[in-house]
């Protein structure tokens, strides 16, 4: 068995030709480029690209394999250089039992089967082009076709505010809308971790995801999971979602939530951190985003306290980002990577003494701290990141 550095959703923001797929993604954030990206700068080891579902994008892969850039793998996935392609499709679900618009994620082995529910899929939304369209049919029809094609089922991000199961105020519950017993991760999202989530013991069953959510390429591995398996295959993933035959996920590498954008309610007009302030005080702006740490408050209580039976996870590890650290600017980063190779490589082993062969002590010094997850963070909201406290 061996370990494995998974990013499971990364969108695309431009086809090859240029025509937009995720309009609010950078128009470098190719499919080719992100191959390369994730393969030769970020050192990932399989990664999940959730608008495979694209006619266009389907096509460039068949070109891809057609010249030989990318193959076919036996257990499901394609491979191209050093990194598996997992096929994934975002949508928006909002159906009549669910009270706001919600995020999923399916995945499936094989481009015939991606074919197969993008077909599916352009009945049921008005552009197949473009990425998380919204469905027009239930979460649990969703849920049984992605079954029904051998795919795999994780709600997304899901206590982000405006677009997730829990992120509306009227869900309590994910039986409201899905099947439970069809769903095969949760992904937390950039502003909770494992602890936070656990306060639901409807969660207690699931494994937990920490992925991206890239909208351009440096976005990539921001958060995303050690997995142990075989080797990189949609096969032998989907056992490691549900610990099978010794698979699993081994550590889940994601920001601390106070790096998040929605860790704390804060106000809509100055993004000031609010308690429970009916008005701000800072501006007097009467409307406020909730936070995630809030909203989790509010849905503990309503399903019950935390026990002790629930599933053995594995260490939720908070990592800093590099882009995060305090000038460690572009040129910067361009010499790290030229040294040490890939950023899992700078993040995870490269030891301070060599750090500071090529950086400032200080900078050196904040890596290693970021590794250890011992920097001072100031808490983001609103839509507005967290940072660190130099």
């Amino acid at each position: 068995m061996n370990k494995y550095f998974a990013d499971l959703h990364i969108h695309i923001g431009r086809t090859k030709s240029g025509k937009p797929v995720k309009i609010t993604g950078a128009k470098s954030l190719t499919l080719s480029n992100i191959l390369y990206e994730a393969s030769f700068i970020k050192g990932m080891d399989m990664i999940g690209v959730i608008d495979c579902h694209v006619p266009e994008v389907l096509q460039e892969l068949v070109d891809l394999i057609d010249k030989g850039s990318v193959e076919l793998l036996k257990g499901g996935g394609l491979r191209y250089a050093n990194v598996t392609l997992i096929l994934g499709s975002e949508i928006e679900v909002y159906d009549d039992h669910c009270k706001g618009p919600m995020h999923v994620l399916a995945f499936f082995p094989t481009i015939d089967l991606m074919e197969t529910f993008s077909k599916w899929l352009a009945e049921r939304v008005k552009n197949i082009n473009l990425s998380t369209q919204r469905m027009y049919d239930t979460g649990k029809n969703l849920q049984r076709k992605v079954k029904e094609l051998g795919g795999l089922f994780i709600p997304a991000h899901v206590f982000t505010p405006f677009k997730s199961l829990y992120g509306s105020s009227a869900h309590v519950s994910l039986t409201e809308i899905l099947n439970p017993d069809w769903i095969d991760a949760i992904e937390l999202g950039l502003s909770s971790d494992t602890e936070m989530a656990d306060q639901l013991m409807e969660l207690h069953s699931y494994t937990f995801l920490s992925n991206s959510d890239a909208h351009s390429l440096g976005k990539i591995a921001r958060e995303y999971q050690a997995i142990l398996m075989e080797e990189p295959t949609f096969e032998e993933l989907a056992m490691a979602l549900h610990e099978k035959n010794g698979r699993k996920i081994l550590a889940n590498y994601g920001l601390d939530p106070r790096l998040g954008k929605y860790h704390r309610t804060s106000c809509e007009k100055c993004f000031t951190l609010l308690d429970d302030a009916e008005n701000c005080p800072a501006c007097g702006h009467k409307r406020a985003t909730k936070g995630v740490f809030e909203r989790l408050q509010e849905l503990k209580n309503a399903q019950g306290k935390f026990v002790e039976n629930r599933k053995i996870r594995p260490p939720y590890i908070h990592q800093v980002p590099l882009e995060f650290i305090p000038k460690l600017g572009p040129k910067t980063m361009d010499k790290l990577r030229a040294h040490f190779g890939t950023e899992m490589n700078i993040i995870h082993h490269v030891s301070e003494q060599e750090l500071k062969k090529i950086v400032s002590p200080t900078i050196a010094h904040m890596i290693i701290q970021a590794r250890k997850g011992e920097l001072a963070l100031a808490s983001g909201g609103g839509g507005h990141y967290g940072k660190v406290i130099e």
